[in-house]
């Protein structure tokens, strides 16, 4: 038997494309189930917004292993990213905090600092960013309502900034993530 390759799949405070990004994972679980385990990792935010969504329980019952930040070290990510252990890190959704982090280096938080260690031992990051261009959007809240959001100019420099670092791939749409793992994974 294969030994199955892993993946780790960070998830931040974004709220935004975080319901479809589930839905997304979901299946993408079943299709590549024989080939690869998705492991969560779960920001101190994103356990909020994972909670206030209503999605947290989906998480733990479709994935096997699910952790949540203590703190940047911890559980031990960065490292086991940078001994090879994961295939690649998919980020996703990403708050323009944790984009803006990536992009300035700053790893005061477990899922910038695993992106930013993966990147040094060039594996591939996947980022989602909930702020890709400028301008008015409307995102949907837990309750069903809209609401609208103006993205500013300096949330897209970050992520034009990503963009142009090594191994970093930046994803508009939740749909993005089932060609990363066809990519990585497919026959």
């Amino acid at each position: 038997m294969v030994k199955k390759k892993r993946i780790a799949w960070g998830i931040t405070g974004a709220g935004d494309k975080i319901l479809e990004t589930m839905k997304v994972m979901e299946k993408i679980r079943v299709e590549f189930e024989d080939k690869v385990d998705i492991e969560v990792f779960i920001s101190k935010s994103g356990d909020q917004v994972v909670k206030y969504y209503g999605i947290s329980n989906d998480i733990e019952s479709n994935f096997d292993r699910v952790w949540v930040e203590i703190n940047a070290n911890a559980p031990f990510l960065a490292g086991n990213i940078q001994l090879g252990k994961y295939e690649f890190m998919l980020i996703a959704p990403t708050t323009s905090n944790t984009v803006a982090k990536i992009a300035l280096r700053m790893g005061d938080t477990l899922i910038s600092n695993a992106a930013i260690m993966g990147q040094k031992a060039d594996v591939p990051i996947y980022i989602l960013p909930s702020d890709v261009e400028e301008g008015v959007t409307i995102t949907q809240l837990p309750d069903g309502k809209d609401l609208k959001i103006t993205i500013r100019k300096e949330d897209v420099e970050h992520v034009e900034k990503l963009a142009q670092m090594y191994e970093t791939y930046i994803l508009k749409d939740p749909h993005e993530m089932v060609e990363v793992f066809q990519k990585h994974f497919g026959e």
